[in-house]
């Protein structure tokens, strides 16, 4: 796996939105190794790290970006870590389960599912105990090892692990950059349930929720 760099400092306190294109390079210092290599780095962990999974450039499946893209401008601290992930979260949990001093406390993940039965925009709230195994090729998640991975998590890490799923057709077979009118809706909703779910983070660190 790649080395991965700290995250900038937030400016004013703010949490910093880690897009695609530079996320893994920001995750750690330049000048340690990835940690499953170097048990010695230093990082502060954030409280709760929220991913948005998805490509933007296939219409629906860039839903977890936009949502993601929406929560930057939403003033929250740097303890609230905004990861635009595109395809790529697995590196991430990785280092969870191998290193217990990176692991958030809530990890919410937002993300595209295909074949909803027609509820295109619905968003749906589960765990990843809640999919079940001849189901989860149903939902990108990208894919379905990351299922796997983020059940391990759950259950062996005491990591708590939300899901935010948006109900899509299917995503885009070629280049087609934007989002559809129901998906392009269901942003606010699900930024409004993730507003709700890292309340309790956002009080002082002292008397945060643990």
């Amino acid at each position: 796996m790649q080395c991965l760099r700290r995250p900038p400092r937030a400016e004013n306190g703010r949490a910093p939105i880690l897009p695609l294109r530079n996320a893994k390079e920001q995750w750690h210092n330049a000048d340690i190794m990835h940690i499953s290599h170097n048990r010695q780095a230093r990082f502060d962990p954030p409280l709760v790290a929220i991913f948005g999974c998805g490509n933007i450039l296939l219409g629906d499946d860039g839903f977890g970006p936009a949502v993601i893209e929406q929560l930057a401008g939403a003033g929250l601290p740097a303890t609230i870590r905004l990861i635009d992930a595109g395809t790529a979260i697995r590196e991430y949990l990785l280092d969870y389960l191998l290193a217990p001093e990176l692991r958030p406390v809530l990890l919410i993940v937002v993300d595209a599912a295909p074949g909803q039965n027609g509820r295109i925009g619905q968003v749906r709230r589960c765990t990843p105990a809640d999919l079940p195994a001849p189901k989860i090729h149903d939902f990108s998640l990208h894919q379905f090892p990351t299922v796997n991975l983020l059940r391990e998590l759950a259950e062996e890490t005491g990591i708590e692990v939300v899901l935010l799923l948006a109900g899509i057709d299917q995503p885009a077979a070629l280049c087609a950059p934007g989002l559809s009118p129901r998906v392009r809706a269901a942003v606010d909703g699900a930024c409004a349930r993730i507003m709700a779910l890292v309340a309790p983070y956002l009080l002082a660190p002292e008397t945060a929720a643990p």
